[in-house]
This record gives structure tokens, C-alpha cells and sequence, in this order.
């Protein structure tokens, strides 16, 4: 079981998983590995009410396992924070998890729109969502500052646009040149949580195949979750791959086909169909509700959710 550690989330049971980041500014700060433990125990033990949450994951390695559990577990009021919310977000918002979304384009990808994300801003369903917009470089800019422990981040963006009175964006001169640039506010998210293909023994995680900001997030959140296709007794080195060290990890849980129905490169392919009956369950909200209810919230781990999809001859 993992040892115990003072910052338990409110209500945990059992032993509770430590922080790892030294930037956590936590007093009990132990720089061992990751813990390996079950998905639905890191999340009651690291994600609280309240906190600022980002899931991300670019095209592939879509954490949907550990967004389901956020969901099975009830966390709610939550400020979402994501370069691209997709599917995943347009289920925890419409099921009630959020209350603020930062982002810098959402949408089903090839499909259309996210249609709880615009039932909670256009009519406050299940609960009204504050949005907080950037441009996508902005994002970009903003969780590199905070993996880098920067207040704020740098850019030549924003400019002839009207994201600069609706955001938090401001102009700032340059010490040396005296050029005009954007500075956009840190991300520092209480937990950030990615899928990656592989973790070792240690905790040491793997990813391969497009990237995103999978390692930024991991940096700059003083909580974060990773969830994997399988536990590895070594890391076998691969061209272009991200290496996240298990000194940075605060938990590592497994999750098979824990990205469906995004795809995880070397491991199964993007599930095109489900994507465009998403449009479909999600267009009115007692389908929606009653897809969440059979199986997100019916079932128990990412296992009994894949299973439920087959029995509904839903293909996973």
C-alpha cells in the first residue's frame, strides 16, 4: 500500500499517495518513486473538489480512464484546463465535474461541435461553465512557464485580436528591445494527469508517437497522475520518445486502452466511429445521461467500461 503522507485528500480513506515535485512546496517533499497504484485510489487520493485539473494528451494518448474515474468518483467544481477539450471533457462537464474550462479550441474532432460543452455555457446545463480562452500558442506558452516554474510566459501573439479584453492576457515591453509582447499567466494545475504508453517498475514513464505537452503538464502540476497501456520490467529506448522520470510522477496506475477512443501509437488505432456516435448520445441530455450512467458511472474501472461498450455493441 502507498505510504501515507500528510497532504491525504480531504476524505481519502486508506493510505494516501505522497506529491512529488519539490515546487509542491510541501514541508513532507520525498523524492522517491512514483507509487504504482490502482486508478480509482490515486484519484481519491490526489484529486480534490475545487482543484484546477488538466488532462492532455495531443491526438493520441487521451487520458478518457482517468477522466471517467473523476467522474465515478463525483469530483465537482472543477477548472478544467486543456489546449483541445474533446470528448473526454464534453462528458465531464456534462456530467457535472466542472465549473471553469481554460482552452484554446474544443470540439469533437472531425465530427462538429461538443454538445454538453455548449448546453453548460449556452443554457448553465448541468451547471454554468466559466471559459477562460487563449489563442493555442498561448496554451502552449503558459504550461511551459509553469514546467519551468515561471510566473508567466512569452509570445508575439494576441495582437489584432479580441482575446485581449476576455482574457488574461497582457502587454509587456521587452527590457532589451523594447518590442511589444504577450505574456500570458502560468499553468500550474493541483494535478495534471496524461496516458502514456508505458511505465516501468520504478515509475519511470515512456511516450512515443505524436507528443503534445504531456511533459510540460507533468512539470508544472504539483500533483500528477499517469496513466499506462502496461508496466514494464525496463524502458527499452525508442527514436523521439518522451522520457518522464518518476521523481517528477506522483502516482502511475494501469490503465489498457485506457486512451480509447483516441488511439495510443503501437498499441490499437483511433476509434472513428465512436467519435461520430458521440454527436448522437451526446445531442440531448437523458441520452447523454443515461450513456454516463451504463457506462461511466455503472461500471467500477476501465476494464468493466470496455466490457459495458461491448455488450451495448459499442466496438473497444
Amino acid at each position: 500500500m502507498p505510504r501515507a503522507c500528510a497532504a491525504a485528500a480531504a476524505g481519502s480513506v486508506g493510505s494516501p499517495i505522497r506529491a512529488r515535485r519539490p515546487t509542491d512546496r510541501r514541508a513532507d517533499y520525498d523524492p522517491l518513486v512514483a507509487e504504482i497504484a490502482p486508478l480509482a485510489e490515486v484519484v481519491a487520493d490526489l484529486v480534490r473538489d475545487g482543484d484546477s485539473v488538466a488532462l492532455e494528451g495531443f491526438t493520441h494518448l487521451i487520458p478518457h480512464a482517468a477522466g471517467h474515474e473523476l467522474i465515478r468518483q463525483g469530483r465537482t467544481d472543477l477548472t478544467l484546463i486543456r489546449m483541445t477539450p474533446d470528448v473526454v471533457y464534453d462528458q465531464l462537464i456534462g456530467a457535472g465535474c466542472a465549473r471553469k474550462l481554460v482552452f484554446s479550441w474544443g470540439g469533437n474532432p472531425g465530427v462538429g461541435s461538443l454538445n454538453r460543452l455548449r448546453d453548460a455555457v449556452e443554457h448553465g446545463w448541468p451547471s454554468p461553465l466559466e471559459l477562460e480562452e487563449h489563442s493555442h500558442a498561448g496554451m502552449a506558452a503558459a504550461y511551459a512557464a509553469g514546467a519551468a516554474n515561471l510566473p508567466f510566459g512569452l509570445l508575439r501573439g494576441y495582437a489584432g485580436t479580441d482575446l485581449p479584453g476576455r482574457t488574461r492576457v497582457a502587454a509587456v515591453e521587452c527590457p532589451f528591445t523594447g518590442e511589444e509582447v504577450a505574456a500570458v499567466p502560468a499553468h500550474r494545475p493541483d494535478v495534471g494527469i496524461v496516458h502514456a504508453q508505458q511505465a516501468d517498475r520504478e515509475g519511470n514513464v515512456q511516450l512515443w508517437g505524436i507528443a503534445g505537452v504531456q511533459k510540460e503538464v507533468v512539470l508544472a502540476s504539483a500533483r500528477s497522475i499517469v496513466t499506462v497501456e502496461e508496466i514494464v520490467d525496463r524502458l527499452e529506448p525508442r527514436p523521439g520518445a518522451v522520457v518522464i522520470p518518476s521523481w517528477v510522477v506522483s502516482a502511475v496506475s494501469l490503465a489498457p486502452r485506457g486512451a480509447h477512443p483516441s488511439y495510443a501509437h503501437g498499441y490499437y488505432e483511433r476509434d472513428n466511429d465512436f467519435y461520430v456516435r458521440w454527436d448522437e448520445i451526446s445531442r440531448e441530455r437523458e441520452t447523454f445521461t443515461a450513456w454516463i450512467d451504463r457506462h461511466v458511472r455503472g461500471t467500477a474501472d476501465v476494464d468493466e467500461y470496455h466490457r459495458s461498450l461491448r455488450e451495448a455493441g459499442i466496438a473497444a
